[in-house]
């Protein structure tokens, strides 16, 4: 068999099983960061035994040869290594592009944390999920409750033209009516709540829905710093 495919044959073999395994913490009996280490050792020697039965080769390019193949194995099990860190470094790139994006951290104290990046308008933009469906709101600490616009009640599947609109709220555009509604579920990302306590704006009246106190009160925290909005379940 050629070695190179041997080596990419083990290599391959190695970062299936370890992946099909995240979960369990051990593959073939063995912890996950040992079989990974055993995996690159693998693929180490294989490549040394087939550097060395090479030998006829120009020694120069045997070398070169075996370098590269020694930092793509290296590159390959680093990346496995370091996935976690990896994958905190895309989702704070990704929710610093995508205003909305929730990234899920674990603070000093390894409690999980849900991160949200401030917008360029100084607003924090959250993507929920209400009754199945997805909504953009802006955090609103200053409002009692959840609020909908007329457009993504509709979207949810409520019926804003037959609520009844008992209630008067002040909005950016002024004081609006509103009716009482509760949603069957609310989520941001892994933080869940059911029937929560919301309203839905007259048509027109809000530009945009609003994630208030009736959520954002059941969290055990809410903390700002540094342009980041921390939400603790």
């Amino acid at each position: 068999m050629n070695p190179l495919t041997l080596l990419l044959g083990i290599l391959a073999v190695g970062i299936a099983l370890l992946i099909f395994n995240h979960d369990s913490g051990q593959t073939l009996g063995l912890n996950n960061d040992d079989f990974g280490q055993l995996v690159a050792l693998t693929a180490l020697v294989t490549l040394l035994s087939a550097g060395l039965l090479r030998g006829r080769r120009r020694f120069g390019e045997a070398a070169r040869l075996l370098a590269i193949w020694i930092l793509i194995a290296l590159g390959l099990v680093s990346a496995y290594v370091y996935r976690f860190d990896l994958q905190s470094f895309g989702d704070r790139v990704l929710s610093g592009l995508l205003p909305g994006r929730t990234m899920l951290v674990t603070n000093s104290a390894g409690q999980l944390e849900l991160v949200l990046q401030k917008r360029t308008d100084g607003h924090f933009q959250a993507d929920t999920m209400v009754d199945g469906q997805p909504v953009s709101m802006i955090i609103d600490t200053g409002a009692s409750s959840v609020a909908l616009t007329y457009e993504d009640a509709e979207r949810v599947g409520l019926d804003p033209a037959n609520l009844a609109y008992t209630l008067t709220v002040m909005t950016a555009n002024g004081p609006a009516l509103a009716a009482p509604v509760v949603l069957s579920e609310l989520a941001i990302g892994p933080i869940v709540r059911t029937n929560v306590r919301a309203m839905v704006a007259a048509g027109g009246r809000l530009d945009r829905s609003l994630l208030g106190m009736s959520f954002l009160s059941t969290l055990d925290s809410l903390q700002m710093q540094n342009g980041e909005l921390r939400l603790r379940d």
